[in-house]
């Protein structure tokens, strides 16, 4: 059976109204299998935290050791924007898929190195410094993964249904909790402790290696969206991605920073935080805090494409302002039902959560990448997407510890998620935000 695409059937993938094409779903498998891969990566490294607290850093009290290991994984996040930059002018020079070999492969490789790496114990000082490193590597590659992967699934999906095909994508960020949470699980219980805190830990995180070759093979088959190369045959020859990025797309630029800071809170609160969180003030095990944690990011994975459909239906902006209002009612409620010291509250608080961050990511996700032209859409969005993730993703769950270690308030860190939202809102209206739904070029 021949496998021609006509120049007709072409259109009808492309507006929705027809079957996706083969390429179209090679693209939104690379992109999503891409996603997995860098949250895999930054997921671990905060669902492994208490075991990398005390294995890389020199014994004290469990709060400072907590407060340190947080501090390193705000550390990536500060090379975000400079792979942001590096990667996204460079995705909007030479290409998308070209760029994006070259992320998927290095934030698998950094990750993979943690793993292998020795212990404060044997090295002393050197160990920490090592896995600065690493987490260095990691975060200036997924400063062009993170933006690029939706950008490349973003200009093949069809239009009608450009935000239910981004938020899949997303809603892949969300699997490594559930792997990687239910890895931890599975190899914290069939081995001994001492056995787990003497190498178990390790095998997570060497996993991300081959998990990277998938994802590269896959992206192989793919090739440039043609909206992409007929910018690119139509560019002038003095472009430059960044110049033109802060000249044209400033307002964009501001606009995406507030909308996805928020998202960014909300998501490393719940994927790298609420696991240690649970444990160390909802005085649940690790073992029911991982298993709580991984139900809810699984439900996330679910809602978040609905969320999505919604935002093609009705638009990104009244998703937005519905999340907004979401997010700044429940935030509070469910922190404390997470911190009660039931398991069965704990799960209903994070799946509250989750709805609400759903909502809010059925209109934020594809707005990033609406809000600008494809001739900048990598380097505007990665500029802002970076640096939102970077304020505010990053130092969640060091900001959550110290919440609560000062008020003495659990559920502290609800109150600033909620307030958050409510800046947010106020922002949405403030700035004009644009509506994006059906927007070309």
């Amino acid at each position: 059976m021949s496998t021609h695409i006509t120049g007709q059937e072409h259109s009808r993938a492309a507006d929705g109204h027809g079957p996706s094409t083969n390429m179209q779903r090679k693209v939104l498998l690379g992109g999503s299998i891409g996603q997995f891969v860098e949250f895999y990566d930054f997921t671990l490294y905060g669902l492994s935290a208490v075991i990398l607290s005390e294995y890389f850093f020199p014994d004290g009290d469990r709060i400072t050791g907590l407060l340190v290991i947080f501090a390193t994984f705000g550390v990536a996040f500060v090379m975000r924007p400079l792979g942001g930059l590096f990667f996204g002018a460079l995705g909007d020079k030479v290409g998308r898929r070209q760029t994006l070999t070259i992320t998927i492969f290095l934030v698998g490789a950094c990750t993979a190195l943690i793993g292998i790496l020795p212990g404060f114990d044997t090295i002393g000082w050197f160990a920490p410094i090592l896995l600065i490193l690493a987490r260095l590597g990691q975060g200036f590659s997924a400063g062009g993964e993170s933006v690029g992967g939706p950008s490349f699934v973003y200009e093949h999906a069809p239009i009608a249904k450009r935000g239910l095909w981004i938020n899949i994508t997303l809603a892949a960020t969300a699997l490594p909790s559930v792997f990687a949470g239910g890895l931890i699980l599975l190899l914290s219980t069939v081995m001994s402790d001492a056995s787990f805190d003497s190498w178990g830990w390790r095998v997570p995180f060497l996993l991300a290696l081959p998990l990277s070759a998938v994802g590269l093979w896959i992206r192989s088959k793919t090739d440039e969206s043609e909206l992409f190369k007929k910018t690119a045959a139509e560019r002038p020859k003095e472009f430059s991605p960044i110049r033109d990025s802060f000249r044209e797309n400033w307002v964009g630029m501001l606009q995406v920073f507030f909308v996805l800071g928020v998202t960014a809170l909300g998501f490393y609160m719940l994927s790298a935080y609420f696991v240690t969180y649970i444990q160390t003030t909802g005085d649940l095990s690790r073992e029911q805090s991982l298993l709580t944690n991984a139900i809810a990011m699984a439900s996330y994975t679910i809602f978040l494409p609905i969320a999505g459909h919604l935002g093609d239906r009705f638009g990104r902006r009244p998703m937005l302002i519905a999340g907004t209002i979401l997010l700044a009612v429940t935030s509070v409620p469910a922190f404390g039902l997470v911190t009660s010291g039931n398991m069965g509250l704990a799960f209903l608080g994070q799946t509250i959560f989750v709805i609400s961050l759903c909502c809010y990511g059925g209109g934020c996700y594809t707005f990033f990448c609406e809000r600008f032209s494809t001739k900048t859409r990598f380097t505007s969005a990665a500029i802002s997407y970076n640096i939102s993730y970077a304020a505010l993703g990053g130092t969640a769950p060091f900001v959550g510890t110290w919440l609560v270690d000062i008020t003495g308030v659990n559920t502290a860190p609800g109150y600033y998620m909620a307030a958050a939202a409510a800046v947010c809102l106020v922002l949405i209206f403030v700035t004009r935000l644009p509506e994006t739904r059906g927007r070309l070029g």
